[in-house]
Parts: C-alpha cells; structure tokens; sequence
C-alpha cells in the first residue's frame, strides 16, 4: 500500500478482526465443543469468518508493500495465514474443527502480538 495511513488503517481494522477471537475461543475446551451445540457451532462460524477475512486482507497488504513488509516479522507464518482463507473459503462444509482449535490456541495470540508490533514500528 503506497499510502501508508492506508496500510495503518488497514492493520488496525485486521487488529480489532484478530482480537474478537479470543473471546469467541474463550468458553471453548476442545475441538469437540464446537460441535456439541448450536453456540459451538455459531462461534466456528464467527472464527472461521474472522480468519477469512484476516487472510484476504494479508495477501491484499503483502502483494501492496510487494512482499516487504510481512518478510520482516518471520515470526508468523505468513502463507498459513492467508493460506487457510482459501481452505475454509472454499471447503466450508469440510472444516477441520480440530485445525481451527489450534490456530486459536497457538497461532493467533502470536498474529495479535506481531500485528501489534507493525503497527507499532509503522513510521
């Protein structure tokens, strides 16, 4: 993104997105919860939705700053990230609880931390 209060924008609307997902995890123990009643199910949806979204606002900001900007925080798998848009995307019906139970377990307190820390280090 050329303008970067753009791209800060940007970032901080995928922030706020990320930051919902703690509390849509909160009550959830095991992947089975999201399977063992109607709210299980609506908060799969919620995540699900949320990380389409963070996934198709990633690949708009790498291929904007061409590739630049998320090279620089290795931290996060950034193909994961906008990798797993696509898999729900377009496997809806065939969603791995199990994966998504782990993404929020271990993958997304570390996307808030780094998607902090560039909007942070943003000039």
């Amino acid at each position: 993104m050329s303008d970067p209060s753009l791209l800060r924008e940007r970032l901080e609307n995928v922030l706020e997105a990320l930051e919902r997902i703690p509390r849509r995890f909160a009550d959830i123990r095991s992947a089975d919860d999201f399977s063992q009643s109607e709210e299980g199910y609506d908060r799969l949806d919620a995540i699900c939705m949320i990380l389409i979204a963070v996934g198709e606002a990633f690949k708009q900001i790498d291929r904007k700053t061409e590739g630049k900007l998320l090279a620089r925080y290795p931290e996060v798998e950034w193909s994961g990230v906008k990798g797993v848009r696509d898999v729900i995307a377009h496997g809806y019906f065939d969603i791995d609880a199990e994966e998504v139970f782990g993404i929020c377990r271990t993958d997304i307190p570390v996307l808030i931390a780094t998607v902090r820390k560039i909007i942070e280090e943003l000039p």
